[in-house]
């Protein structure tokens, strides 16, 4: 995973559109003089059958169309293809958002995560709300500013449509422009990767502990309690006191930074899977005492740095891991060899980031180095025989769309068939896998060659760095690169 220096913000969308394709008219006859009407009424048999349907042959329509096409194609500009020309500026369409904020940090973050709240689920009312948690990663000597940010945006207001007088909305506050407040705990090295888990509160009258897993430059795991951070948010007055901003613990087993972390979604009380650049995979798990307790032996497996951890959404004990290695390896936390129960060649080049559906539990995407993001079936996917090289099986879907390394891949939380993809070529892509080819359709969309039909929309995003959906506002769709980008299109 790569890091970047924070530069000014230069924020917006594009959207693909069809070209459009004039259609020439057929050729006229000419009117023949009255005594001779019936002179060029006829043609010879073979001029019948060449005529196409606007009375061109259809050699001669068909090269045309080509030509048109190819002219459609010089012409539209695809972000993360085609670089601007001196004093070009990207500018997003926004009849193509019903949503788009951009809000600025007081450093630029590599990783957040979304909290869910208590405002209500499948919500589409404006202004919305959300709260999330995020690492900064502050500019080199300056590593003692970096901040674990606890956040509220507020005001998150829909775009301004034209609308007659009786249909405009009686809410005046639809329109103001979002606020951020945050709440930070002071972090002395930077945010590799963060991950929140809510634990249920015993009593339904308090809201859930909110804890937070922190993977630092250091190499160490930091655990916080960010409960009263969130509290204070709707809790006038609130004091954050030195003890509340200390974390829980400090987990040290790595030797090397990592920036793979995942909490299991099964385990309501808290279980954790890290990994680090050394290729090793330890699981620590919450004790009954409010204690951490860390398993003296890692799991082992790849020759190279772990990318990516995710907990299965169905098997309490399975987690899978990516690696720089090419391979995706899936994991049994009861076994005592502490090796892996299936490991596949998903790349030639580094998996950077995977996510495990929770809808259908048996596919898994991934994304790696070379662009190219693929789903897989884990049903095709067979246990190794001893000394085994990795399994090479198909994907069921691959998209090479991205020229630059894949960043981020996250399953819509519940829309089966919908993925959000980041990239290192400045976009954050939305796809539909429900869209299938018949034999005789194109595979290219408008006329745009290179360009997937289950591809829905393209948000530039400078230096795109991780992307989440939502889970409570469908379509809603967050991201962090130089600043963080809050947006829900019309497409999804």
């Amino acid at each position: 995973m790569s890091k970047r220096n924070a530069e000014d913000l230069e924020s917006g969308g594009v959207s693909l559109k069809d070209g459009e394709r004039p259609e020439k008219p057929g050729d006229l006859g000419e009117v023949g003089e009255f005594e001779d009407e019936f002179e060029d009424e006829y043609e010879s048999e073979d001029e019948i059958f060449e005529a196409g349907v606007d009375g061109r042959p259809d050699a001669e329509r068909e090269a045309d169309e080509k030509a048109e096409a190819m002219e459609v194609d010089q012409q539209t500009f695809i972000v993360g293809r085609h670089k601007l020309e001196p004093g070009q500026t990207l500018s997003p369409d926004l009849s193509t958002y019903e949503m788009l904020h951009a809000l600025s940090t007081p450093w630029p973050c590599l990783s957040f995560d979304i909290l869910k709240d208590e405002l209500g689920d499948s919500r589409s009312t404006y202004p919305a709300t959300m709260y999330a948690v995020a690492g900064t990663q502050a500019e080199a000597k300056r590593e003692k500013d970096n901040q674990l940010m606890v956040m509220k945006i507020s005001g998150l207001s829909r775009m301004e449509r034209e609308q007659d007088d009786s249909d405009s909305s009686d809410d005046d506050d639809e329109d103001a422009d979002p606020i951020l407040e945050s709440a930070s705990i002071p972090l002395s090295s930077t945010t590799n990767r963060i991950r929140a888990h809510q634990v249920p509160a015993t009593d339904s009258s308090r809201p859930p502990t909110t804890l937070t897993a922190t993977m630092t430059e250091a190499g160490q795991v930091l655990i916080h309690d960010v409960t009263p951070h969130l509290t204070s948010f709707d809790t006038p007055g609130t004091i954050i006191t030195p003890q509340q901003n200390k974390p829980l613990s400090t987990l040290r087993m790595h030797k090397s930074e990592g920036y793979a972390v995942d909490w299991s979604p099964l385990i309501s009380t808290g279980k954790l899977v890290t990994g680090d650049n050394d290729g090793k995979i330890y699981v620590t798990t919450r004790t009954s005492g409010e204690g951490w307790a860390t398993d003296s032996r890692p799991f082992i497996g790849h020759s190279s740095s772990v990318e990516e951890l995710q907990w299965s959404p169905s098997e309490r004990h399975v987690f899978a891991s990516a690696s720089s290695d090419g391979t995706i390896k899936v994991w049994d936390v009861r076994s005592k060899s502490r090796t892996a129960a299936l490991s596949v060649q998903v790349s030639n080049t580094d998996v950077n980031v995977m996510s495990w559906s929770h809808q259908t539990s048996h596919l898994l995407a991934s994304g790696a180095d070379d662009g190219v993001w693929a789903v897989w079936d884990l049903r095709q996917w067979k246990p190794n025989a001893a000394s085994s090289a990795p399994l090479k099986p198909t994907p069921v879907a691959s998209f090479d769309f991205h020229k630059e390394q894949i960043t981020s891949v996250e399953w819509h939380p519940s829309d089966e068939s919908i993925v959000a993809v980041a990239a290192g070529d400045d976009t954050l892509t939305l796809w539909d896998l429900a869209v299938e080819l018949d034999d005789e359709e194109s595979k290219d969309t408008g006329g745009v060659s290179g360009v997937p039909p289950q591809l829905l929309f393209v948000h530039y995003m400078e230096k795109v760095k991780e992307a989440h959906w939502h889970p409570q506002i469908p379509g809603c769709v967050v991201g962090t690169g130089e600043a963080f980008n809050v947006f829900k299109t019309i497409s999804v």
